[in-house]
């Protein structure tokens, strides 16, 4: 079983502009979802993990080695998927893979056959082998970005904002992996996206302006919010009004029309109907000032 512990971790850059306050957390083997809008500080914290900055205090452990203190050991065991991964022009997903796999230490040309062609089936893109990686489409490269996450048997993946942009089918395609893989190691996907971290993890935390204001369970985290979720169909123009006096977590056009999501110990008002809470539930009242009222 392999454990990730953050303790006290902090970041300041050289601006002033503090991205990460005292961030603790513990992460074991399977899916753990870190779920925060743009500029909440994910970034930050993964790039943290992976060694590629130092924080301003704190420390983070893999499997009981301090890795702020010693961050070879950390990329031995490593596979990252970045935001943005950029790809070698007119070189095929079997020659780059293979490139790659040799700056990750395999050096023993057959190992490094078998593990790129094995990569390849597992990510679907063996019969792509042959195409050079700058004519797949954002899917295919997404996939092809853990493909060569997955090089040299990591124990610990990170993935950031991996399924933003992706269609319907190759996003399903994708998650559908990261399950798979995610099984018997560490797999943190970083995303603003809620279907994401609804669909594939047993555990997560939301960060906000580099904060953990909400973590545990996704159903238990949802579970605690029922019976205190109403909605309301209204005019646009009503919307200041309900904002005003009542503690609305978000709002969405329906059929021309304004639906309000409010959260509420009885029925707000006239009109209100009970509704069963989901995680989108949960990640709007986490982010609002009203996170106070209930215990996420």
């Amino acid at each position: 079983m392999n454990t990730l512990k953050i303790d006290s971790l902090s970041i300041t850059y050289p601006n002033g502009v503090q991205a990460l306050d005292n961030i603790s957390l513990s992460v074991s083997n399977g899916m753990f979802g870190l779920l925060g809008p743009n500029g909440a500080g994910k970034s930050s914290l993964m790039r943290t993990i992976a060694a590629l900055q130092e924080p301003s205090s704190g420390v983070v452990f893999f499997n009981d080695v301090n890795i702020t203190a010693h961050p070879q050991e950390i990329r031995k065991q490593l596979g990252y998927l970045p935001q943005e991964f950029g790809v070698y022009p007119k070189i095929s997903a079997q020659n780059l893979l293979n490139h790659l796999a040799v700056l990750k230490g395999i050096i023993n040309k057959e190992e490094r056959k078998n593990q790129v062609d094995a990569l390849l089936q597992q990510t679907n893109l063996f019969q792509h082998r042959k195409k050079a990686v700058h004519t797949f489409s954002g899917g295919m490269r997404q996939r092809f970005g853990i493909a060569q996450a997955l090089l040299g048997n990591p124990q610990l993946i990170i993935v950031d904002e991996p399924t933003a942009g992706l269609d319907p089918e190759e996003r399903n395609r994708f998650l559908n992996l990261l399950s798979e893989i995610g099984e018997n190691i560490i797999v943190i996907l970083s995303t603003h996206i809620v279907e994401d971290v609804r669909d594939l993890c047993s555990n997560m935390a939301i960060l906000d302006k580099g904060k953990i204001i909400a973590q545990g369970n996704p159903i238990e985290l949802t579970k605690r919010l029922e019976g205190h979720i109403w909605a309301k169909t209204i005019d646009k123009s009503q919307l200041d009004y309900y904002q005003k006096e009542h503690c609305v977590i978000s709002t969405k056009l329906v059929s021309g029309k304004t639906q309000v999501k409010v959260f509420s110990e009885t029925q707000p008002d006239t009109g209100f109907e009970p509704i069963k809470p989901d995680l989108e539930s949960v990640y709007f009242l986490a982010l609002s000032k009203l996170n106070q009222s209930i215990a996420l």
